[in-house]
C-alpha cells in the first residue's frame, strides 16, 4: 500500500510539472507572437518618435479594417499646387504616421525604390553626392544581400535606408504576424549587418490598409508613400528623358515626395538636371527622416 502511494505522488508531482512546463511554454509562445509593441513599452527604437496615439494594441489592430485602400495622387491640385488627393489622404491617414506629403512644405523629398540593381545606382549616388542631397532608398532583403557595398555606401554617405519588406508582398493580403515578419526579418538584418536601424516604410505596390498601417507605426515605422510618380520601373519602356525631365519638374509642390525607380536609365541620366530646375522653382531637397517630428 505505501509502495503504491509513492508511486501516485511521484506520477502527480510529475504530472504538475509537465502541465506547468506547458503553460510556461504556452505563454513564451504567445509572447513571441505578438506582432505589436504594446503602448508605454519602450521598445521602439531610440531615435524613432512615433506619437502615443499611433501605438495600438493587439486588440486595437485585429479589428482594424484590412481591406486595400485604392489611392493615387491624381491630378487635381490644390492653390499651392499639391495633389489634392495627397492632401486628403495626409489629413486622413497621418493617426498611422502615414506620409504622402513631406513634413516641410518649403521642400521635396527624393526616394527611390530598391527592388534589384540594374547598374545605376552608383551613378544616382554620384549625382547626389555632387548635388549635395541626401535620399530615401527602400530596399528588400534581396537586394541588401546582393549589393551591401552600395547600401554601405548609402549609409555612409548621409543617405536614409528604408524597408520595403523581406519578400515584397502586398502587405494588405497577410495575416498580422506574416505582415511583422515581412518587416522585422529584413529590420534585424540589416541592423545586425550594418549597424544601422530603421525607420521610414515603404509598402510594396503602394498597397495599404488601415491595419497594415497601422501595425507599422506601431513597430516604430512611418509609412512613406508618394505625391508624385511615372512610368519608370520598366527598363526595357523607358520614357525619353526630356520627356521625363519635363514632367517630373512641372509636378514640383510644396512638400512633393518623389517616387523613383532606380532601375531607370532615364532618372540616372536626368536626376543632375532635375535637381537644378527644381531648386530654380525655389525649392530645396529636404531630408524625411531628419524632418520628422
Amino acid at each position: 500500500m505505501k509502495k503504491f502511494l509513492i508511486v501516485a505522488m511521484v506520477c502527480s508531482l510529475a504530472l504538475v510539472s509537465i502541465s506547468c512546463k506547458d503553460i510556461e511554454r504556452e505563454i513564451q509562445d504567445s509572447q513571441d507572437a505578438l506582432p505589436v509593441i504594446e503602448p508605454g513599452n519602450n521598445a521602439l527604437p531610440k531615435d524613432v518618435l512615433i506619437p502615443e496615439e499611433s501605438v495600438y494594441t493587439q486588440e486595437e489592430l485585429a479589428a482594424l479594417n484590412t481591406t486595400q485602400i485604392k489611392w493615387g495622387p491624381g491630378s487635381e491640385t490644390n492653390e499651392a499646387g499639391c495633389p489634392q488627393a495627397c492632401v486628403s489622404l495626409q489629413q486622413q491617414y497621418e493617426k498611422y504616421a502615414a506620409l504622402f506629403l513631406g513634413p516641410d512644405r518649403e521642400k521635396v523629398y527624393l526616394t527611390f525604390d530598391e527592388g534589384y540593381e540594374n547598374g545605376y545606382t552608383a551613378s544616382i549616388l554620384d549625382t547626389l553626392s555632387e548635388k549635395q542631397v541626401r535620399a530615401v532608398f527602400f530596399v528588400t532583403m534581396d537586394y541588401v544581400k546582393r549589393e551591401p557595398e552600395l547600401v554601405q555606401r548609402m549609409i555612409e554617405e548621409g543617405h536614409t535606408v528604408g524597408n520595403h519588406t523581406t519578400h515584397h508582398p502586398n502587405m494588405t493580403t497577410l495575416s498580422l504576424e506574416e505582415a511583422r515578419e515581412e518587416v522585422q526579418e529584413l529590420h534585424e538584418y540589416v541592423k545586425e549587418q550594418f549597424g544601422y536601424e530603421m525607420s521610414l516604410f515603404r509598402a510594396p505596390e503602394g498597397a495599404i490598409s488601415e491595419q497594415s498601417m497601422a501595425l507599422l507605426s506601431t513597430m516604430g515605422y512611418h509609412n512613406v508613400l508618394w505625391s508624385f510618380a511615372y512610368a519608370d520601373w520598366d527598363p526595357k519602356k523607358q520614357m525619353n528623358p526630356s520627356e521625363a525631365l519635363q514632367r517630373v519638374c512641372d509636378r514640383a509642390h510644396p512638400g512633393a515626395i518623389y517616387l523613383l525607380h532606380a532601375v531607370s536609365q532615364t532618372n540616372a541620366e536626368i536626376l543632375g538636371q532635375m535637381i537644378d530646375t527644381v531648386r530654380s522653382q525655389g525649392f530645396e531637397f529636404g531630408s524625411l527622416e531628419e524632418e520628422l517630428p
